[in-house]
């Protein structure tokens, strides 16, 4: 067996094949390389990879068309069928030296992730699984090419049988929803030959173990048929030809019936137990969060997905599948539009969108839109929408916490002295975390509401009364309150009102704006903070990422915090930090003498302890604009994150177990790709190296010939 693999792979080189087989395989995904990762800077490979697939069809035959088809017509077979190796191991050498030269072919596309690290930060474990699929994808397309070569000793006609079954591989999703957009029995059975569907999972960060054994279970099937091809035909002069050709069909539908039952037991089996989630933001694995709640979840919901189970989205089903794994108390239940399009009007009089879903338990239901489920960002400068995080996870958590909940939690926003309405995501982060919300006004109340959870006052822009403020201070000191307080920097220095309600948890606001000395810590100016992120159970979901706090104010913890405060700074300021007072006229950002040298807490959680069950929480943030959604998309949501961990202390402390799941990124940081690197890099991947394969092939073609 080891002496025909060498056989056929030396075969390959001395001859112009293997060289075309790689130069072109090279060549052509070197277009794509360059187009979309060098010139636009994308920093993952699956798109590359995703529009090279169709090179299958292309390449395969070359490298394949000859395997078997040339002994036939050579009559060689016969020698092979009277060796001592059998004819499957025969096959199976032949397979080898194909999937040799194969995984040459994927060397250059190999070094392609290390290339884009040296001009961003490229993901190399979601490249590699993209790599991955790439290479299985191929070795399943070249057993296909062998068992068409096995049909025939025309070269010229395997090639035409492989490039035909390779496309009908190719079309399958195209051809099955010809047949039938919302699936029947049919569609299920050829569906089984769609060779791309696999590589939606390797191509968006999950290393697919069912993908895996698809493939090779896949390759190792069209070799059984190709061996069982060559053991009819070294048959068919003997007197044994009724006898086993019907023994050779028996077999073939055994392997077939083989190939299936695996892949279905495979299917069956978790996702969690057949997909290793390697993205960076995690995106197909729930976070502790949502399996603390689901492992507490004692009531049956049901989760309809307004589309039929082949149209979902594949992330948004992998997601939910998820979820139904996590806990048994949980149905998924797919409903067709185009079946039952008025299934939505038990629940709603709007109508509902293709993917969305509907979150029910007994009598309530909470309906996710499928525009909800990811987050967007619209560029001004190319007029153009893209995807910038998935939220699936913390909408349908949400959804899940709110329909088994007997007790919503409510949020009022305080509202008389200036304040300034919460940017749309900075809201919709208060209903994701199943708040109700309501305006209060102190005026006419005579004290914060029973049922207030939490009360924002954010950026007053003049002082409150000092009856508001003694009524927030008793709110804090005797009931178990949560507060958060943020600062306008056009507001008056001097708010000795909002300034006592700090001072209750010994929390000081400086006069003025901080400037930053460390440029490592701010954007393009010094009031434009990224202050250092500390942390804590405030801070939870931030790891790395930068907070945005534009035109801030410091604030100082007491040097001895009074009696069962605890303090927890979420974000700092650096040593070269200093408050400037009277920004408005000052005319340098270097220090002068008036200003106050830092650091400074530029948000800072205070919790007062009242009785052994009882806790308020006082959250201050140096700047308002901190809660925009402007800010927020200058950190790709950062902001709002921390706004959503805050949200979730406020309820977890209460023993309320509502959970707040953040936003996924679901996009990495492009590349920065200097045009005259990109053309060295395209021009070597697309012409200078395949030209040189080739040349140099065709040299020892033809120094054999002459030999």
């Amino acid at each position: 067996m080891s002496a025909i693999f060498k056989r056929e792979f030396r075969a390959y080189f001395r001859t112009v094949t293997g060289w075309l087989y790689i130069a072109a395989g090279m060549a052509l995904y070197g277009l794509y390389f360059y187009a979309i990762n060098m010139s636009y800077g994308e920093p993952l490979m699956s798109s590359a990879l995703g529009s090279a697939l169709f090179l299958g069809m292309i390449t395969v035959p070359i490298l394949t068309m000859r395997t078997l088809a040339e002994e036939k017509r050579s009559r060689t077979d016969q020698l092979l069928f009277t060796s001592p190796v059998s004819v499957g191991r025969v096959v199976v050498a032949k397979y080898l030296a194909c999937a040799a030269v194969h995984s040459l072919s994927m060397a250059a596309i190999c070094v392609a992730p290390w290339i884009m690290r040296t001009f961003g930060d490229a993901p190399l474990a979601e490249n590699y699984v993209a790599v991955l699929g790439f290479w299985l994808y191929g070795l399943c397309c070249i057993a296909i090419g062998i068992f068409a070569s096995s049909l025939t000793e025309s070269q010229l006609i395997s090639a035409v049988l492989t490039f035909a079954f390779l496309f009908v591989g190719y079309m399958m999703n195209g051809i099955t929803q010809l047949i039938s957009s919302s699936g029947n029995f049919l569609t299920k059975i050829l569906s089984a030959y769609d060779l791309l569907a696999p590589m939606d999972s390797f191509f968006s960060g999950s290393l697919s173990l069912t993908g895996i054994l698809y493939y090779l279970s896949l390759a190792a099937l069209f070799l059984f048929f190709a061996t069982q091809a060559l053991q009819k035909r070294r048959w068919d002069a003997s007197v044994k030809t009724l006898k086993t050709g019907v023994f050779s069909s028996g077999l073939i539908v055994v392997g077939a019936v083989v190939a299936v039952v695996v892949n279905l037991f495979a299917t069956a089996l978790p996702a969690s137990a057949t997909a290793i989630d390697v993205t960076a933001g995690k995106i197909y694995s729930l976070t502790e969060q949502t399996t603390d709640f689901l492992a507490a979840l004692d009531k049956d919901v049901t989760i309809y997905v307004i589309s039929s189970e082949e149209n979902e989205d594949t992330t948004v089903a992998s997601t939910l599948r998820n979820y139904a794994e996590a806990s048994k108390h949980i149905t998924v239940d797919y409903r067709d539009p185009i079946v039952s399009p008025t299934f939505y009007q038990e629940y709603t009089d709007t109508q509902v969108t293709q993917g969305s879903l509907i979150v029910v338990c007994g009598d309530v239901s909470r309906i996710i839109d499928s525009a909800d489920l990811y987050v967007t960002e619209f560029d001004y400068t190319t007029y153009t929408q893209s995807v910038t995080g998935y939220d699936a996870e913390g909408q349908i958590t949400s959804a899940l916490r709110y329909v088994t909940s007997g007790n919503i939690p409510k949020v009022y926003a305080l509202t008389g002295h200036g304040e300034t309405a919460l940017s749309g995501g900075f809201s919709e982060a208060i209903t994701k975390a199943n708040f109700e919300t309501a305006e209060l006004s102190l005026l006419t109340a005579d004290a914060v509401p029973d049922d207030a959870r939490a009360l924002i006052v954010n950026g007053p822009t003049s002082d409150l009364s000092k009856d508001d403020a003694d009524k927030l201070v008793t709110w804090l000191e005797t009931t178990g309150g949560n507060l958060i307080v943020t600062y306008d920097y056009t507001a008056p220095d001097d708010m000795p009102n909002l300034a006592s309600v700090l001072a209750a948890a010994g929390l000081t606001a400086v006069p003025g704006m901080v400037i930053e000395g460390d440029a490592n810590y701010y954007y393009q100016q010094p009031t434009y903070l990224l202050p250092e992120v500390v942390s804590n159970a405030y801070t939870t979901s931030l790891g790395q990422s930068y907070v945005f706090a534009p035109y801030a104010r410091g604030i100082t913890r007491a040097a001895e915090p009074p009696e069962g405060v605890t303090y927890y700074p979420m974000l700092t300021s650096t040593a070269s930090s200093f408050s400037k007072k009277n920004i408005q006229q000052a005319t340098t950002f270097d220090y002068e003498e008036g200003d106050e040298a830092g650091p400074f807490d530029i948000a800072v959680a205070a919790e007062i302890t009242i009785t052994d069950e009882a806790l308020s929480q006082l959250v201050v943030l140096g700047s308002d604009l901190i809660l925009t959604d402007d800010a927020d998309s200058m950190v790709s949501g950062a902001n709002a994150a921390l706004f959503a961990d805050v949200l979730s202390n406020f309820v977890d402390l209460s023993g309320d177990g509502t959970v707040v799941v953040p936003s996924k990124p679901y996009t990495v940081t492009a590349l920065t790709v200097p045009t005259a690197s990109g053309l060295v890099v395209g021009s070597l991947y697309i012409a200078i190296v395949p030209i040189a394969l080739m040349v140099f092939g065709i040299m020892i073609w033809a120094r054999r010939r002459r030999a």
